[in-house]
């Protein structure tokens, strides 16, 4: 053979144990049989073929079975191509049996897949968290919890419940987030039932006894163990500023009515000033018509010139009377009208 020949033959070798040895992982599958796991050369072919890599099934199995664990490989390689995290399966069964804790793989499985951290939930179920009220994330964090009691006096409350995981309702089960806003409302409606802030302020275990007494834990992936009140403190007068607000309300509803009563007061003067021009103007009128009467029955002979001048007297004597009654003062005239305008005399 000629010098080409062979060179491309030894290239063509050198392609073909590369990819011999990447569709066949010698070294996983020594490693395997080394640790008691029972797995085929052609499986990890198969896992090849089914792009699938062989070090995420086979190594956590080995873990698995170290530990003590019975796990089969079509399940591992099922649940990696549903989208799950292998490794994080197996680390929480492992955690899980040390604990002495019941969960099966496919209750595993489950939960990984509806997307919680299965092995957080083991750690938690195994050390209890500690929540805090309100959260890291929520806008009251510097406050807390604000509530008036009935004496309408604020408190602000900040508490921490203590949870354990339950395993058997972490698939559907609500979040923390469900328990931050449950034993929120608690504290809200014990604070808000108390007749004083004081009473809260001397017992503020009443807050838990009342709160775990409404069974909050109910729908959610959690147990809870306790509610702990890690500060109160005094807010401000919330029943002293609303009956201030309500005054200033009521203040400006009687400045309103007193305007509009104002009002119509003016009007009906206007009214009566009007009225009281228009009867003027009438009288003035009828006076007018007087001398008129009084030449008529004087040319008609129905009244003599002494009965006319007996009247002007009556009606002199009647002005006297009244000037006595009303005495005048200081730069005040004499009305001597009044008698004789009701005649037309004047």
């Amino acid at each position: 053979m000629t010098p080409t020949i062979v060179a491309i033959i030894a290239v063509l070798l050198i392609l073909f144990l590369f990819v011999l040895s990447w569709l066949v992982p010698i070294g996983l599958w020594i490693t395997a049989i080394a640790a008691g796991v029972k797995v085929g050369i052609f499986d990890l072919v198969a896992m090849r073929l089914r792009r699938v890599p062989p070090s995420t099934i086979v190594e956590p199995q080995i873990n698995a079975t170290k530990a003590g664990l019975t796990l089969s490989l079509d399940d591992l390689e099922a649940h990696f191509l549903a989208g799950g995290s292998v490794g994080s399966v197996v680390a929480a069964l492992i955690a899980a049996d040390k604990a002495n804790i019941e969960l099966r793989f496919a209750q595993a499985a489950a939960i990984d897949l509806a997307g919680r951290d299965v092995l957080q939930a083991v750690q938690v179920s195994v050390t209890p968290e500690i929540i805090d009220i309100p959260g890291q994330n929520d806008a009251s964090i510097n406050n807390g919890i604000t509530a008036v009691a009935r004496d309408g006096i604020q408190l602000i409350v900040k508490a921490r419940v203590t949870v354990r995981a339950d395993i058997d309702r972490l698939v559907g089960g609500a979040t923390e987030d469900t328990i931050r806003a449950r034993v929120g409302e608690g504290i809200i409606t014990t604070i808000g039932s108390s007749d004083s802030h004081k009473a809260v302020l001397e017992n503020p275990v009443r807050i838990s006894e009342t709160v775990l007494a409404k069974g909050l834990a109910s729908g959610t992936a959690f147990e809870i163990l306790s509610i702990d009140i890690a500060d109160i403190n005094v807010g401000e007068n919330v029943g002293a500023k609303l009956q201030t607000d309500q005054a200033e309300a009521e203040l400006k509803i009687a400045r309103a009515k007193a305007e509009e009563q104002r009002a119509r007061a003016q009007a009906e003067e206007e009214e009566n000033k009007a009225l009281v021009e228009e009867m003027t103007i009438k009288l003035i009128e009828a006076d007018a018509e007087v001398p008129l009467a009084i030449a008529d029955t004087l040319n008609t002979e129905r009244m003599s010139v002494m009965d006319y001048y007996e009247l002007r007297n009556i009606l002199a004597d009647t002005e006297m009377r009244q000037s006595i009654a009303s005495p005048v003062t200081d730069g005040q005239e004499i009305d001597t009208t009044r008698s004789s305008h009701s005649l037309g005399l004047s």
